[in-house]
C-alpha cells in the first residue's frame, strides 16, 4: 500500500487568472516529455516525504535538496513515457481485475472487512478511490511490463542448473547439534556463598567430566535439571536460534565429544557435552526447481526492464527546463 500517487497537472486553474511570481514558480513545467509535462508542483510534492525523512537522519543543505528532487524528476519523466506506451498499446484494465486486486491486498493483509482496509488507507492519508486509482495504474503498468518485457525472456533448465550449483549454500538446511547439559542452579537470590559453593560442586564435577567419567551418569547424579535423571542431561538436537544465547555460542564452538568450561546464565551454570554435529541436508534440485525459476525470471525481467526503459527514453522527445533557483 505504499504506492506513489500521482495526481494530474492541472491546467484549467492556469487558464483563469494570471500567476503571482510564486505562483509561476510552483507551477512552472520542469520537464516535457513527448506531448506530455511534468509540472514542479509535481516534483515538490513527490520529493517532500524523501526530504522529510532524510532530514530527520542529519542536516539536509540545499544540494542534497537538489539533488533528491533532480531524482525524484528522472522517475517522473520515466512513468510519463510508461504512461504514454500504455495508451499508444490500449491497455485496458476491467473493473473485475481491480476488485480481484483489492481482495487479494485484504487478504494478504489478513483484513476481515472493506472497513479495515479504508482506515489502514485513512492512516496513510489516502482516500479509497486514491488507492483504487493507485492499483488500476500498477496493473496497467503490469501488463505493459508483461507485452513488453516478461514475454521474452525465458529460463532454460541448464541455467537453472548452473545457478543451484553456485548457490548449494541457499539450498542446505541448517547444521543442527546434539548435546547433553549438566545444570547447577543459581538465581539472583543466592548469596555470595552459597553461589561461591555451587560453583565449586560444578568445577568439581567438571574435571571428572574431563577425565573421561560417563557424563550421561554425572548428569543424572549432580544435575538440577528435573529431567536429567532420566535421561542423563540429554538437550536432544537442535539448530542455531533454539538455545539461549550463552549455551549456544559454546555450542558453536565445539566439536563432538567435547566438554565445555562452566556456561554461566541467569539460571546458573552448565557444563555441556557435544555429542553430534549434524550438516544440514541439501535440497534436491527438482524440489527447488520452481523457486530457481522464479528468481532468475524475475532478475532477467527487472534487467529487461530497464534497458526496454531506456530504449524509450532514448526514443522519445524529452526537454528537462533549466529551472536553477527552483529545484
Amino acid at each position: 500500500m505504499n504506492i506513489r500517487f500521482l495526481s494530474g497537472l492541472s491546467l484549467t486553474v492556469l487558464l483563469l487568472a494570471p500567476l503571482s511570481a510564486s505562483a509561476a514558480v510552483v507551477n512552472a513545467i520542469a520537464a516535457v516529455v513527448n506531448d506530455d509535462i511534468v509540472s514542479l508542483y509535481e516534483v515538490n510534492r513527490e520529493a517532500q516525504p524523501v526530504i522529510r525523512e532524510a532530514e530527520k537522519k542529519g542536516a539536509m543543505n540545499e544540494a542534497a535538496r537538489s539533488t533528491i528532487r533532480s531524482a525524484v524528476l528522472e522517475r517522473l519523466i520515466e512513468k510519463r513515457l510508461v504512461e504514454q506506451k500504455i495508451r499508444e498499446l490500449n491497455i485496458k484494465v476491467t473493473e473485475e481485475e481491480v476488485r480481484q486486486a483489492i481482495e487479494d491486498v485484504k487478504r494478504q493483509n489478513n483484513m476481515p472487512s472493506q472497513e479495515a482496509l479504508v482506515a489502514a488507507l485513512a492512516s496513510q492519508g489516502l482516500s479509497f478511490d486514491q488507492y483504487r486509482s493507485q492499483l488500476q495504474e500498477q496493473i496497467e503498468k503490469l501488463k505493459l511490463i508483461s507485452m513488453e518485457v516478461r514475454s521474452k525472456i525465458h529460463v532454460g533448465e541448464s541455467e537453472a542448473k548452473e545457478y543451484y550449483q553456485a548457490n548449494l549454500a541457499k539450498y542446505t538446511g541448517d547444521e543442527s547439534y546434539r548435546a547433553r547439559h549438566i545444570f547447577f542452579k543459581t538465581n539472583e537470590k543466592s548469596t555470595p556463598e552459597a553461589i561461591k559453593q555451587t560453583m565449586t560442586t560444578a568445577l568439581a564435577v567438571l574435571a571428572d567430566a574431563r577425565d573421561g567419567k560417563d557424563f550421561a551418569e554425572l548428569a543424572k547424579k549432580f544435575s538440577e535439571d528435573p529431567a536429567a535423571r532420566k535421561d542423563g542431561g540429554d538437550l536432544g538436537s537442535f539448530k542455531k536460534g533454539d538455545m539461549q544465547p550463552e549455551l549456544e555460542a559454546a555450542i558453536v564452538a565445539m566439536k563432538p565429544g567435547d566438554v565445555s568450561e562452566l556456561v554461566y546464565t541467569a539460571a546458573g551454570f552448565h557444563i555441556i557435552k557435544l555429542e553430534e554435529r549434524l550438516s544440514g541436508a541439501l535440497k534436491s534440485f527438482e524440489s527447488v526447481k520452481t523457486e530457481i525459476d522464479e528468481a532468475l525470471y524475475r532478475k532477467k525481467s527487472e534487467e529487461r526492464f530497464s534497458q526496454w526503459a531506456k530504449e524509450l527514453r532514448e526514443k522519445a522527445s524529452i526537454e528537462v527546463k533549466d529551472l536553477k533557483g527552483m529545484l
